[in-house]
């Protein structure tokens, strides 16, 4: 293979100058990092500082939801990994979350609790823990987030007979900050004396022990050296720590298994048994594997996942863990921890530990924030549009809408009934979603919230809507469809419930076959609204007909007459061109007065402005003269030929045109623009056309 254009030492280098390497390779004597401490002190924060920190520093936007104010956390968009794994529609449990990781950085209290994130299955708990496990990975990679640990060395042997024969470097199993070396009674005055002039607001404390192999190596040197303490931390090496959940460093993970198979020690280390021949005796720290996930997480975070499936014997490490900062290894005294402690759990065991009148300990000893699923429409849709866009398709496209009707029959599942008589569910959706609707305000909103008990806590999982998304893709290629719509995965959704694991109610099962068909009929009136106005999307005769009904509606509030073009004659308004257009978005006979004189004080206010007229700048009245235009239209284009597929020249030109606007400015391809033209020719051709009132 030839090498002649390939420079792999250019690579390499160029891969280190951006990874800096030798920064995160840094090593130097215990001094060197006293003077790192003293210059940045913040490199001595404990863990929920630093993961605080490490939010915080991503950025923050606010924005108003029903009157209230929310705070929206940049750090869970995930916007290194390309939103890979951003978090979407929890900015409320995220607020939560964050409240609680502050409160323990300031040392309020809950640093002494186990974080238990709580909810149904597929809510996304998974993805928030990940989500800051690799945020402290890469948080220690930063300058902002350098943290730094310890190794003994013994660069010339003389104190082989503590580290071990051949032990040239004994690295500290736990990580430890090196300030932990400090003896407890010259702590107080060495925080005195490095906080002292500092211009930072983060003050430098030491809390905690070394952990055991470094106790009894520092308390063997101390001896060695007669208690010059000097001459000790002279073995120390002090470097720079980047945390690795792969390489179980400052991360840890820990799920339940079989019971036969799993014991404690999982978590607090087991004894070595090759090196007790080395050291003598089981007890000696040395013969001793610090390789428990408590161990191995200190100085970051420990995720246990399904944390409440896991054995008793396990919660009561876990009870130490969160409330003294202690773990309990095998034969030696309690050994400090630094760590945030996260876990995650189901409803069924949440409900299981609420019935266990033992384990009233643990939910003493817990901070529950509740991640339901998500209730919006447009941050459902983000979901799947992060695993099924153009950059990842291939051979396949998705029709505009296919996303959002799964995702609106996802939240569909979710809502419960509204208490209010005139109120659906599919209009509780869009009122959560933004949406306006006539005679609701922000108040009926919060009280709709106020209402609910379960909401977000029942219904369909977003793994559910994926999989089926994926089916209706794999059939697509297999077929050559072509393109992916919405009637392939609605069907898909429908065909799932029969066998679904988790639904055993045949009446839910019914509900959900309900709201199947809601969706159906509600993406019947956009393709049939969006049909309509790409057919009177003929800007030129929009403005010829918005001209005409204006100069009527002039004539009629100023009790003037029209001439008429074409005769030269004075002529009464005409009535029925204005009604025809002012039926189209329901205006009655009694309001039509109102609206009329609203359009023209509109007028009228644009033009003291020194702006001309422009029927685009009114919303109702650019849509009730687009359904106008339709109507007018539609005999003309014929466009329920399709359904029989006999079209003449002139017909086909202009199905071609609406075609094309389709393309254009609704986001269809070749292919679904054709699918929804012959599917709304066909209810056409019913005799099923209405006018879109949404």
């Amino acid at each position: 293979m030839s090498t002649s254009n390939f420079d792999f030492q250019s690579l390499v280098k160029s891969w280190q100058e951006a990874t800096h390497f030798k920064d995160l390779n840094w090593s130097g004597s215990f001094d060197d990092y006293l003077s790192i401490v003293k210059e940045n002190p913040k490199v001595t924060r404990n863990a929920y500082q630093r993961m605080y920190d490490m939010i915080m520093e991503h950025g923050t936007e606010s924005y108003i939801d029903v009157k209230k104010e929310i705070t929206r956390y940049k750090f869970f968009d995930d916007a290194e990994a390309n939103g890979k794994d951003a978090v979407f529609g929890l900015d409320i449990p995220l607020m939560k979350l964050v409240n609680v990781l502050r409160s323990a950085a300031l040392g309020y209290g809950t640093e002494k609790r186990v974080i238990l994130l709580h909810g149904p299955v597929g809510s996304a708990k998974s993805t928030i823990c990940r989500r800051l496990k690799r945020g402290v990975e890469d948080y220690s990679k930063t300058d902002n987030g350098a943290i730094y640990t310890y190794e003994w060395v013994d660069e010339d042997g003389s104190i082989e007979h503590i580290l071990g024969k051949d032990v040239k470097v004994f690295p500290s199993p736990m990580h430890e900050d090196p300030l932990l070396l400090i003896p407890k009674d010259l702590r107080a005055k060495f925080c005195e004396e490095i906080n002292r002039g500092s211009k930072e607001d983060f003050r430098v404390s030491i809390e905690g022990e070394i952990c055991p192999p470094s106790r009894f190596i520092f308390s063997k040197l101390m001896e060695h050296y007669s208690g010059d303490i000097n001459k000790v931390l002279n073995h120390v090496r002090v470097k720079r720590l980047v945390l690795s959940e792969a390489d179980r460093i400052g991360i840890g993970t820990f799920q339940p298994k079989d019971e036969k198979n799993q014991d404690s020690t999982e978590l607090t280390g087991d004894i070595n048994y090759r090196k007790i021949a080395e050291y003598g005796s089981d007890s000696d720290p040395r013969a001793f594997n610090f390789d428990g996930e408590f161990n191995i997480a200190n100085r970051g975070v420990i995720e246990f996942v399904e944390v409440l499936k896991l054995d008793v014997a396990f919660l009561y490490d876990l009870l130490g863990a969160s409330q003294e900062h202690t773990v309990k290894p095998k034969k030696f005294a309690q050994t400090h921890i630094d760590e945030v402690i996260i876990g995650h759990t189901n409803e069924p065991e949440y409900r299981r530990l609420q019935d266990n009148e033992f384990m009233e300990a643990l939910r003493d000893r817990t901070v529950k924030i509740d991640i339901p699923y998500i209730t919006k429409l447009k941050d459902e849709v983000n979901i799947y549009k992060k695993d099924f866009n153009s950059k990842r398709l291939r051979g396949v496209s998705i029709a505009p809408h296919t996303i959002e009707m799964a995702s609106m029959w996802a939240i569909l599942t979710r809502l419960e009934k509204p208490k209010k008589a005139n109120l659906t569910r599919i209009q509780k959706l869009k009122l959560y979603d933004g949406k306006s609707l006539p005679g609701f305000t922000e108040d009926n909103i919060k009280e709709l919230r106020k209402q609910v008990t379960r909401e977000g806590f029942d219904g369909m999982s977003p793994r559910y809507i994926q999989d089926k998304i994926s089916n209706a893709i794999i059939s697509a290629q297999q077929s050559n469809k072509g393109s992916v719509n919405p009637f392939m995965v609605l069907n898909e959704l429908d065909s799932g419930l029969k066998h679904h694991s988790l639904l055993a109610n045949d009446e839910l099962k019914s509900e959900y076959r309900e709201l199947l068909s809601t969706v159906k009929q509600e993406y019947e009136e956009i393709i049939k609204s969006e049909v309509q106005r790409a057919i009177s999307a003929d800007s030129s005769a929009l403005q010829r007909l918005c001209a005409n009904y204006i100069d009527n509606l002039k004539a009629y509030t100023q009790k003037e007459k029209v001439k008429n073009q074409f005769t030269g004659q004075d002529e009464e308004p005409d009535e029925r061109l204005m009604r025809s257009i002012e039926e189209k978005i329901e205006i009655p006979e009694s309001r039509k007065d109102d609206f009329r004189r609203e359009i023209m004080n509109y007028i009228g206010a644009i033009s003291l402005e020194g702006k001309k007229f422009d029927y685009k700048t009114n919303e109702r009245l650019h849509k009730a003269l687009e359904l106008k235009l339709f109507e007018d239209q539609k005999d003309s284009i014929k466009l329920t030929s399709l359904v029989t597929s006999v079209t003449d020249k002139d017909t086909q030109e202009k199905i071609d045109i609406v075609k094309t606007r389709l393309i254009n400015d609704f986001g269809y391809d070749d292919v679904s623009a054709t699918d929804v033209l012959h599917y709304v020719a066909s209810i056409f051709a019913r005799g099923d056309v209405k006018d879109s009132k949404k």
